[in-house]
């Protein structure tokens, strides 16, 4: 769906939502997976801290800590900066975080300057490290395959600072970024409606009664018959 929407012909593509995290690029009739989350998502450690502070489900709360952290950024808290190879663990950076959260609910949090930070610090803080790990481990692919192009998808790849920073990385190499908003990042009928035309048009069919869901297909495991 990106690459239809946006016209991006042959990217490194970022995707990044509640279930999973992980950087591919296409080749030879397959996303091959160049790094990847080692343990919880980045949409679900945004979903979690989100709880931990009491932020709103509605209309999201990613969206919502986005919108928080426009109005943090006086300090920047140190928090786990965890990439291993082109793998990133966001499971310590919830961890501090939350301990964090707790600190500030009892009046005891301060910001390296000695002086309380709010819940728009944490939140500028936590996006700014999570968000840093996935340039960095995008631009490690970019390299290795030697493309200009990042393609941003997932729920989380609505957000703008993410775009921002990736934007700023990729035009340092002279490329340059395609992403979508929430009409295309998030699950929707559309996508699957568009997986399986494809499919159809490359003479895959299933008998109803053959047809099975499988939740925990690897993204390098299906055969892409729809591209060469």
């Amino acid at each position: 769906m990106g690459r239809a929407i946006t016209g991006a012909d042959h990217p490194v593509v970022l995707y990044v939502l509640g279930g999973n995290t992980q950087v591919i690029a296409y080749a030879e009739q397959r996303y091959r997976i160049f790094g990847e989350t080692l343990d919880i998502a980045v949409g679900n450690c945004l979903d979690r801290f989100a709880r931990a502070l009491q932020i709103s489900n509605d209309p999201a709360p990613g969206y919502n800590i986005e919108q928080l952290a426009k109005q943090g950024g006086r300090v920047l808290l140190d928090l786990p900066y965890a990439v291993k190879g082109m793998d990133c663990s966001f499971s310590g950076i919830l961890t501090r975080a939350e301990e964090l959260a707790a600190q500030m609910k009892a009046g005891n949090g301060k910001g390296p300057d000695g002086e309380p930070f709010t819940g728009a610090d944490l939140c500028f803080s936590l996006q700014e490290t999570v968000f840093a790990m996935l340039v960095e481990i995008t631009e490690r692919a970019m390299a290795h395959v030697g493309s200009s192009q990042v393609l941003i998808v997932g729920g989380v790849g609505c957000n703008e600072r993410l775009q921002e920073m990736m934007g700023l990385m990729a035009a340092d190499r002279g490329g340059s970024v395609y992403a979508t908003d929430e009409r295309f990042c998030i699950d929707n009928g559309i996508m699957i409606a568009h997986a399986g035309l494809l499919a159809y048009e490359t003479g895959f069919r299933t008998p109803l009664e053959e047809s099975t869901c499988t939740q925990r297909f690897r993204t390098d495991e299906v055969l892409v018959k729809w591209r060469k």
